[in-house]
């Protein structure tokens, strides 16, 4: 264990998992500026190329909890520095893709490092000091959504100076400094949850998730009502029902559905779901905001680098905000921070939706986004942290992941529809109307779940009364 008076024995560490989660979360958004770009070059169509980030997303819902649980079960170093290695074996194909095809794949493999954000949990709760462990939660929590924004702005830089293919090698010299920052700085947790793979489950939970994630990103292409996005959800909810009844019945569950009904679990998973559908939301929808001529009477005419710069504000303002919620949580609870963090954010989508007239009022309500989500990402897991036993850490925490995956991609889809679903104006531009209708629904979610938060600390605190100690 990590002495609580050696500061450089805690920091290294740290900085080690930081980075780690840092060069996954970049990669997130890094290739979507690069889009148009690898489109021509590859000559692929616009749904193949959307498939880059489809990918992604799929491979990244399945790691996230498999690879948590294997951690928990054989070592979260362990299992870390695999899922780092096969995030740089997928980077490295991306970077000499020639086709779209083989870029898909390297992205599809780059997915597989979604599982350091609960394996770096695991490890900060088992290694760093007690005293430490929430405010640095805080920021590995709020680098989620850093990576987010600075990743747009980052890739916009390097294709307009390089080329698209740069995004893949600067991001695999990032994942190699990662790889060998955790093999020499941070020590394999003693903290096991012994137990046999549990491969139905597994193979249950990965069918389900892939098919509801398929039919989320592939609506709006191929239609809500058809044949093919119909029977995806169908099926994605036989088989995460067979997943449930399986986990019930085996003595060793992947996942230990009797750990989600806690209520702060629960409550975290809940707000997690909220939370990423309006956090995506606004990502989806804000650059193509204001990348729009004000020829449409409304938009700034801002290029791709222009449309990153907006989100810089949110991006700075959850680097403060996750590890002062780490230290204030405490001491006023972190139920009561979740619904102070969706009350920041419901403010900051109103603003979007009333005051968007000019570009102050965007960086301002990017900040007090930013604020929010900072606030709310490190509530969420701290939320998760103190509820469970260090060996159930990664599983837990890995389906909260899988939960803010879901609400995104539910929240970019819903975001892009709104927008989509309203008529093109007399200037050959989609109606403003539209955007304002997705930052209004933004807005509700976050005013959800602060309400889901409230309820959830109400909940919490009659079970610590019935349960002293």
């Amino acid at each position: 264990m990590l002495s609580p008076g050696n500061d450089v024995g805690v920091h290294k560490p740290f900085a080690a998992l930081l980075t780690a989660v840092l060069s996954f979360s970049l990669m997130q958004t890094m290739v979507v500026p690069a889009l148009p770009d690898i489109q021509h070059q590859l000559g692929a169509s616009t749904t193949a190329a959307s498939w880059v980030l489809s990918a992604f997303l799929l491979t990244a819902s399945v790691a996230t909890g498999v690879l948590g649980r294997l951690g928990d079960m054989f070592g979260k170093r362990r299992l870390l520095l695999i899922s780092l290695s096969l995030f740089a074996l997928g980077t490295l194909v991306c970077a000499l893709a020639d086709s779209i095809g083989l870029l898909i794949t390297g992205r599809a493999v780059q997915g597989l490092a979604a599982a350091a954000f609960p394996l770096a949990f695991g490890l900060v709760r088992d290694e760093f000091p007690p005293e430490r462990v929430p405010a640095a939660i805080g920021l590995i929590s709020a680098t989620f959504g850093i990576g987010f924004g600075v990743g747009l702005v980052i890739a916009g830089l390097i294709v307009a100076a390089l080329a698209w293919q740069w995004i893949f090698w600067i991001g695999l010299m990032m994942i190699l400094v990662a790889i060998a920052a955790v093999a020499v700085f941070v020590r394999e947790s003693p903290v096991r949850s012994p137990g046999r793979v549990d491969v139905p489950g597994a193979l249950l939970m990965c069918g389900g998730l892939v098919a509801l994630l398929l039919a989320i990103s592939r609506g709006h292409t191929w239609g809500w009502g058809s044949p093919a996005i119909i029977g995806l959800l169908a099926g994605a909810g036989l088989l995460l029902l067979a997943f449930a009844l399986v986990e019930s019945r085996v003595k060793q569950p992947l996942i230990d559905l009797r750990l989600l009904a806690r209520p702060a679990v629960l409550t975290a998973n809940l707000a997690g779901l909220i939370i990423g559908f309006a956090m995506f939301g606004v990502f989806t929808v804000l650059p193509q905001f204001v990348q729009t001529p004000p020829a449409a009477g409304y938009g700034f005419g801002s290029s791709v680098t222009e449309a990153g710069l907006f989100m810089l504000p949110m991006a700075a303002a959850m680097l403060f905000a996750g590890p002062v919620t780490g230290a204030i949580g405490p001491r006023v609870g972190f139920p009561a921070t979740l619904a102070v963090s969706c009350a920041f954010g419901t403010a900051a989508y109103l603003v979007f939706a009333t005051a968007h007239e000019q570009p102050w009022t965007i960086y301002l309500a990017a900040g007090v986004l930013g604020i929010g989500i900072g606030v709310g990402f490190s509530s969420l897991v701290n939320l998760i942290v103190q509820a469970v036993e260090p060996r159930q850490t990664g599983e837990a925490t890995g389906i909260n992941t899988i939960m803010r995956t879901v609400g995104g991609s539910l929240g970019a889809q819903a975001a892009a529809t709104a927008v989509a679903g309203h008529p093109v104006t007399e200037t050959g531009f989609l109606a403003e109307s539209g955007y304002t209708t997705a930052f209004v629904v933004s807005a509700v979610a976050m005013a959800l779940a602060a309400v889901a938060a409230l309820v959830g600390r109400r909940t919490i605190e009659r079970q610590a009364i019935r349960q002293p100690g």
